[in-house]
């Protein structure tokens, strides 16, 4: 499809080393013109579901700061952009957990909050799993961790008790290949 939308000018109102904020003014495809806020993430954003022989994930748990409450979500962070996404992964899942994976399924793209920013994100199936020591960065301190039954998992984004978007796509993508793979 053609863009109908024309920026006629882009101002950066704010820049740090996650995230660019710019403010473009615009006509809009009915022919208005207006503003456009737009986030840039200079990440990619990576979550992992780690899968276990058993039908276990592990979720962690932390204070999200700019939701101001506690969040449980699959393993997940940002991956630099032009670093594979897969080598981002195994980093998060090591980090945050303390796990290896000999098996990794790539089994969702995603744009985030496509009315505002352009973040990307990828989520993964990491099977075969073997314990080994976490590598956490400092605002993961108040990291929890939390293995549980997958099941229960889905339960928690049914029941809306987890609500991390990367979490929510994952666990209910994961199901639904789990319930495909059963009807076949």
């Amino acid at each position: 499809m053609q863009n109908k939308w024309t920026t006629l000018s882009t101002e950066k109102v704010y820049d740090n080393p996650w995230i660019k904020l710019e403010e473009h003014q615009v006509i809009n495809p009915g022919g208005g013109r207006g503003i456009y806020g737009k986030v840039h993430f200079k990440n990619t954003a990576i979550g992992v579901i780690a899968l276990d022989k058993d039908d276990n994930i592990w979720l962690v748990g932390q204070h999200r700061y700019p939701l101001n409450e506690w969040s449980w979500e699959i393993p997940e962070g940002g991956g630099p952009k032009g670093t594979e996404v897969l080598e981002s992964a195994k980093r998060e899942l090591k980090e945050e957990i303390g796990l290896v994976a000999e098996k990794w399924t790539i089994i969702q793209r995603a744009h985030l909050s496509n009315s505002v920013s352009d973040e990307e994100g990828f989520i993964f199936l990491a099977e075969e799993l073997t314990a080994g020591d976490m590598e956490r960065e400092d605002t993961e301190a108040d990291m929890k961790v939390w293995k549980l039954p997958f099941r229960e998992a889905l339960q928690l984004v049914l029941d809306g008790k987890i609500t991390d978007s990367l979490s929510v796509m994952g666990i209910l993508k994961l199901f639904y290949l789990k319930t495909k793979d059963h009807r076949q």
